[in-house]
């Protein structure tokens, strides 16, 4: 087969199927609303839960870095790119979520493939949550380790899978909330059956920090555990982009060593580093945020009894409403949009197949009046 005809054929197949995937230029974004080809629409598709993406201080902070360090940190954090911003910067991660060290990283993507290729080598076995993200799992696959899938928020299908005795290391692999579902893991077994063990356990708590805990410290905090390695980023309530390994002294100067996403990537720029720095401080003080949204969820969840569609069990600002079939997820998709709603439909292979959705999020940037808008749009679709 030639290489033109491999392509045209996997593209044919991708829009027989109602998987065919386009990027929206977007020409404007608050958070709360978004603007495409000059039309406003109410946002309900982004993870900017607290709605700092817009706060005045975290841009403030980034136009103040910018000035002080330019736009760009210059190389990777092994040569010239690690600044005091940085520096400063993991040193608050750490004493806020308690451990003894932070290392910050490009993005959630890299975070994780740079633990799991830096830890799991040949004889060892990787034990992940079956709906864990696509970076967990390709990680997985293309370490040297065995890669088992437990069924989904169940402590007795990964107890199974500890029973036999490895032959090397074993590390559980979870997220804190799960991001097509909404969901929670349920974290205080997990760590319990990892401990009893002798393997380590793994939290991705990308949408968990900062809207859940004290002082939104997130998943584990609610669960009173510490994992040994705890991945964070900022592209959800942080409002930014990047994320941080949090995790003792000796496995953070192994990854100095040996994770090749931290040494081989140009570190993001300082001025990035203090806007999180100043998202950070917003968050440890967002209780009324956090509160605000916890309302708006309350509340759609109210209100959103909808014929024929089944809205998923998730008490978080993820709210998923499954449609099962590809196309209808995407009509009603369309149909929100032409009455000024941005919620995006979400298919297979991003989530099993059959379960096509729309995934709603929800943010404290939202007014109640948005919410009465979406409730009202879903109703008059459900009723056609």
């Amino acid at each position: 087969m030639s290489w033109q005809s491999f392509i045209q054929a996997e593209l044919k197949q991708r829009q027989q199927n109602a998987i065919w995937r386009k990027r929206t230029c977007v020409e404007h974004n608050t958070g709360r609303e978004l603007q495409v080809d000059g039309h406003q629409y109410l946002n309900f598709s982004g993870n900017d839960y607290l709605g700092l993406s817009h706060h005045p201080k975290v841009i403030e902070a980034w136009q103040q870095g910018a000035a002080q360090y330019g736009t760009g940190s210059g190389g990777s954090g092994h040569v010239t790119g690690f600044s005091r911003a940085h520096y400063q910067l993991e040193n608050a991660l750490s004493e806020w979520l308690g451990y003894p060290r932070a290392l910050l990283f490009i993005s959630g993507f890299a975070a994780n493939q740079a633990v799991i290729t830096a830890l799991m080598t040949q004889d060892d076995r990787i034990l992940a949550d079956k709906l864990s993200h696509a970076s967990i799992l390709e990680a997985a696959m293309l370490s040297r380790a065995t890669l088992r899938r437990f069924t989904h928020n169940n402590p007795l299908s990964l107890e199974k899978l500890l029973a036999p005795p490895a032959k090397g290391k074993t590390l559980v692999i979870t997220e804190g909330v799960f991001s097509m579902d909404g969901d929670c893991a349920p974290l205080t077994e997990l760590q319990r059956l990892a401990t009893q063990h002798n393997a380590w356990l793994m939290v991705d708590d990308a949408h968990g920090i900062g809207v859940r805990g004290r002082e939104g410290r997130g998943s584990c905090d609610v669960d009173g555990i510490k994992p040994e390695l705890l991945i964070v980023t900022f592209g959800k309530a942080f409002g930014l982009s990047g994320a941080a390994v949090l995790c003792d002294e000796a496995t953070a100067d192994y990854f100095i060593q040996a994770a090749r996403h931290l040494i081989y990537s140009t570190s993001m720029p300082p001025a990035q580093a203090i806007a999180l720095s100043a998202a950070l401080q917003q968050i440890r003080n967002a209780d009324g945020e956090r509160e605000r949204l916890n309302q708006h969820i309350a509340y759609f969840r109210k209100n959103s009894q909808l014929s024929g569609m089944q809205l998923a069990n998730s008490s978080m600002a993820i709210q998923p409403l499954i449609v099962g079939d590809n196309d209808d997820s995407i009509q009603l998709s369309n149909y929100l949009r032409q009455k000024g709603l941005w919620v995006q439909a979400i298919r297979p292979p991003t989530v099993p197949p059959g379960s096509a959705r729309l995934r709603i999020t929800l943010s404290a940037a939202h007014r109640q009046q948005d919410i009465d808008q979406l409730l009202e749009a879903l109703h008059g679709f459900a009723i056609k």
